[in-house]
């Protein structure tokens, strides 16, 4: 199939028109100069060609199931989160409830509900409800008698409220519930939604305490349906056999180092400043990192982990320092190790991720947020949150690559690209060619690959057309003012095809 992509603008060049072969870039030009025997011509009627989006973290079937259940991100107290419950629970009259997305640090009272709440709202129904970060959730008396043992594990608490070994058994449970029929009807609607907002690209941070292997498969189903390029994580140590069967690029992504600042489990070197008993919790050892690395650097795959508090940083920094002394710095640099959100990073840390060539895989959407004085952050650390997400910081020493976290937050790349741009922090802001790379060819290269990234003849045709509001920027760059709207995709091409567009 030969593609002619005319009368559009392609961003930082005076061309209108790109040309794709197959799967791979064959011409990029002036419509004047149009390629003459091409099998489709779009007419893009002026939208703006880029390189297509790729989100380096997505839970793909969490994402489909946030799209399809109760959406608690709306709740803007506790009350209103309980009447959400009591609306959807009518509709719903057999079903296991499951909501998602509840964050109480943006609610007047910063208090969720409790499980006897959930039962007044919902009386003898079985519910669970996530907290927004994804490391803890509500259950509803209900449902906790159906668990086996879950009073006795780790992080349970009366309220209803399940962190750390709880929410591990409480997910479980919820597994056993669910067919890998509604886990790929899942995973088709996030791949369908990616595609909408302009991406060709995926990286799937799955892992055992999020959702069985099988899901390996069903999202990679659902992408290559979709036309979607997905890059596959599994986050377990020890497991290389495991990653070789499942067809994984590493065990990475969500492999836990700790948990998160929202929760109060991201393991912190000196105590939350809203909690003045707790530092989270520190799930690896320096040893236990270094040991990883190493492993999965002698088989060929990628290691990485989830790093959020202060704490957690250090203790990777140390386990890269005792893997390089293994495998020298060259060896190690040359697989690309990446480490999931890294919003807690020391001066020390950011310099050892830099020297050993360890990849930063980041969410600009935590900042916009959670960020500022008035913030999540600040509530959780005090001035500590003037150090959060420092991502100027970390691009001067390393690759960073941007994703979602979603169904932490929503898909929207154009909107993480802004909020690079206007951190709460000026001093780490970035500017838009920078974060724009981040979230395009720093996606390709966080997966190992190569291949895309800029509009260049030979590489792999991923691209989207933007109908841009407004006039674009003296450097031809979407004006990205928070009061004003995004970018919105019109067409979306990965290996040349269309995987999307409007009037699809």
């Amino acid at each position: 199939m030969r593609t002619l992509l005319r009368n559009g603008r392609v961003l930082g060049t005076p061309a209108t028109s790109v040309a794709v072969d197959g799967d791979t870039i064959a011409w990029v030009g002036d419509d004047a100069e149009a390629w003459a025997d091409a099998d489709e011509v779009v007419d893009l009627d002026g939208a703006l060609i880029t390189p297509a989006f790729v989100d380096s973290h997505i839970h793909t079937v969490r994402t489909g199931f946030a799209l399809t259940q109760l959406d608690l991100t709306l709740a803007t107290s506790r009350d209103h989160a309980l009447d959400l419950l009591s609306s959807y629970a009518a509709g719903h009259p057999n079903d296991l409830l499951v909501g998602n997305g509840w964050d109480e640090s943006r609610w007047p009272v910063a208090e969720p509900p409790t499980a006897d709440e959930i039962e007044r709202a919902v009386p003898g129904r079985e519910v669970y409800l996530t907290r927004v970060d994804g490391h803890s959730a509500l259950v509803s008396h209900t449902f906790a008698a159906t668990i086996r043992d879950l009073e006795a594990a780790v992080g349970w608490t009366p309220d209803g409220r399940v962190e750390r070994d709880a929410h591990h058994v409480v997910r479980d449970a919820l597994a056993d519930r669910t067919t890998d029929e509604q886990r790929l009807a899942a995973a088709r609607a996030a791949c369908g939604e990616l595609a909408r907002h302009g991406f060709a690209g995926l990286h799937e941070n799955a892992a055992p305490h999020i959702g069985p292997e099988s899901e390996i498969a069903l999202v990679r189903q659902a992408a290559e349906e979709r036309g979607l390029i997905a890059t596959l994580y599994w986050g377990q140590v020890g497991v290389v056999e495991k990653a070789r069967a499942l067809g994984v690029r590493g065990l990475a992504g969500d492999l836990n180092a700790d948990g998160a600042l929202g929760s109060r489990t991201a393991a912190l070197t000196s105590p939350y400043d809203d909690a003045h008993t707790l530092c989270g919790h520190g799930y690896l050892t320096a040893e236990q990192i270094a040991d990883h690395v190493v492993e999965c650097s002698n088989a060929g795959l990628q290691a990485g982990f989830h790093c959020i508090g202060d704490a957690a940083l250090d203790a990777i920094a140390d386990g890269f320092e005792l893997a390089a002394r293994t495998l020298g710095v060259e060896t190690l640099a040359a697989h690309r190790h990446r480490l999931e959100h890294v919003e807690m990073p020391s001066a020390r840390v950011i310099e050892v991720l830099g020297r050993l060539g360890v990849l930063a895989s980041v969410q600009p959407m935590f900042d916009a947020l959670w960020g500022g004085s008035d913030g999540m952050y600040a509530d959780r650390l005090g001035e500590r949150w003037r150090g959060t997400n420092p991502l100027r910081d970390l691009a001067a020493v390393t690759r960073l690559s941007f994703g979602s976290d979603s169904p932490v937050t929503s898909l929207g790349a154009w909107a993480a690209v802004r909020a690079a741009c206007h951190h709460h922090d000026e001093q780490q802001s970035l500017d838009v060619a920078t974060a724009f790379v981040a979230h395009t060819a720093g996606g390709w290269f966080a997966g190992g690959d190569d291949a895309s990234g800029s509009i260049e003849v030979g590489k792999r045709a991923d691209l989207a057309a933007w109908d841009v509001p407004g006039d674009l920027d003296p450097d031809g760059w979407p004006v990205l003012h928070p009061d004003l709207p995004l970018p919105a995709a019109r067409r979306t091409l990965a290996a040349g095809a269309t995987i999307w567009k409007v009037d699809s």
